[in-house]
């Protein structure tokens, strides 16, 4: 599998930034390491384009005719290879030479079971959602449940304005779009893929379990709805209080400290804290939105049952350093061979200046949906999180972009990091 062409550029004008990302692409294309006739696009572009958004997907797709397929969406950021356009004019594209048998394009109202999927055994999908979109966690659970291994990728659209989507499938809109033109808002959209296309993809957390005491989860032992009444069998706002060493008494001490603290939920038997301390992938990471004094409970932005698992955490820089290094780890160990030669190993372990994409781990790029809570603001330095990344991986062809909310497999997350490659089989 050949690199997959990738192009990112920030200008007040969109059709400046356009003519630069174009003329990356087009630079790459020419070359024998990167595939020549791609025929998906991913893209990616910031709020501040987001009134543009139709006139940018028709350039590009009249300048691009060979790219027949496109999915995408708005964020209040986006991402590429070293680089982050947070809160400024920006837009990330990347052009994916994937068997045509081997992917499908749906949206809202072209889903995966219209006549277009007829026959598609779907494995995984990349999807973009709408934030505004009711009953959102369990439309992405269900739609899980519609793929061979129940893994999903992806984010909330986020920005400043209306969350809009990109999805053309084949020579023009997918059937049922009417007028959309491929850019619409509401529901989900994104790209299928069959079981030919291989991906490695990993979660990355971005918080830490407060360390007041013994680390240790505690389980729910009675709930109501979203209100969290019992911990470990007592109220759980005097759990909460005793966690953070504060008291109601001093209320104003109490608001900052519970304002600062979220809770992360796990399913009993699932991958909750690790040994080492560390949040698991399983840990999905909600606020608490209110207390309840007289009922001594503790109000969530999920629902919550007897059962579960909770840990009390904090967002932790350092942490989610630490972590997304460890996903980077792992996804590079998953693709090196297990025997390699002195060379390849030299070239794999390549610092900085020499991280060129190598054969050895066989990416052709790679999507980065990262929340629009960390980047460059939460890790200390514009494109820090990004440098991480490509310090890991090599300098491949990376997108994505920062979301309202994080996908992967079957859950809904915040604050982390969804890091997904393409990779040739073995």
């Amino acid at each position: 599998m050949k690199l997959f062409p990738s192009g990112h550029a920030t200008h007040p004008q969109w059709r400046m930034a356009a003519g630069l990302v174009l003329a990356q692409l087009r630079a790459q294309m020419a070359l024998p390491d990167y595939a020549a006739s791609p025929t998906l696009g991913l893209l990616y572009i910031t709020d501040h384009y987001a009134s543009e958004a139709q006139d940018i997907l028709d350039h590009l797709s009249a300048e691009l005719p060979e790219v027949t397929d496109w999915s995408g969406t708005v964020g209040i950021g986006v991402s590429a290879n070293n680089a982050e356009y947070f809160d400024e004019p920006g837009m990330s594209l990347m052009l994916c030479a994937l068997p045509s048998d081997q992917y499908r394009v749906f949206s809202g109202v072209a889903p995966l079971g219209n006549s277009e999927m007829s026959g598609f055994e779907a494995h995984t999908a990349l999807v973009h959602a709408d934030p505004a979109t009711p009953d959102l966690a369990e439309l992405i659970a269900e739609m899980a449940g519609r793929t061979d291994t129940g893994y999903l990728f992806g984010g909330l659209s986020s920005g400043r304005g209306s969350a809009l989507q990109f999805a053309v499938g084949g020579n023009g809109n997918i059937r049922g779009h009417g007028a959309a033109g491929g850019v619409f808002s509401g529901g989900l959209s994104g790209v299928v893929f069959g079981e030919g296309v291989r991906l490695v993809s990993r979660v990355t957390q971005g918080c830490q379990p407060l360390r007041s005491g013994a680390v240790r989860e505690r389980e729910i032992t009675e709930a109501d709805g979203n209100l969290l009444l019992k911990l470990d069998g007592e109220p759980a706002l005097d759990v909460l209080l005793a966690d953070l060493q504060v008291s109601l008494e001093r209320p104003q001490e109490a608001i900052d400290a519970v304002r600062n603290t979220l809770v992360g939920l796990a399913d009993a038997g699932s991958d909750g804290i690790r040994r080492t301390g560390d949040l698991g992938a399983d840990v999905l990471v909600r606020h608490i939105i209110g207390l309840d004094p007289t009922r001594r409970g503790i109000a969530i932005a999920d629902v919550a049952e007897a059962g579960m698992r909770l840990t009390f955490c904090r967002r932790n820089a350092q942490a989610a350093r630490a972590d997304l290094m460890r996903i980077c780890a792992e996804i590079r160990e998953e693709l090196e061979p297990e025997e390699q030669t002195l060379a390849t190993a030299r070239a794999v372990a390549a610092g900085e200046a020499e991280a060129a994409p190598h054969p050895a781990r066989r990416i052709a790029g790679a999507v980065y949906v990262s929340c629009s809570g960390r980047g460059g603001p939460h890790f200390g330095a514009p494109g820090a999180e990004l440098q991480i990344v490509r310090h890991a991986l090599g300098d491949v062809p990376l997108v994505g972009f920062f979301a309202a909310g994080e996908i992967a497999r079957h859950h809904l997350y915040g604050y982390t990091g969804v890091l997904t490659v393409f990779t040739a089989a073995d």
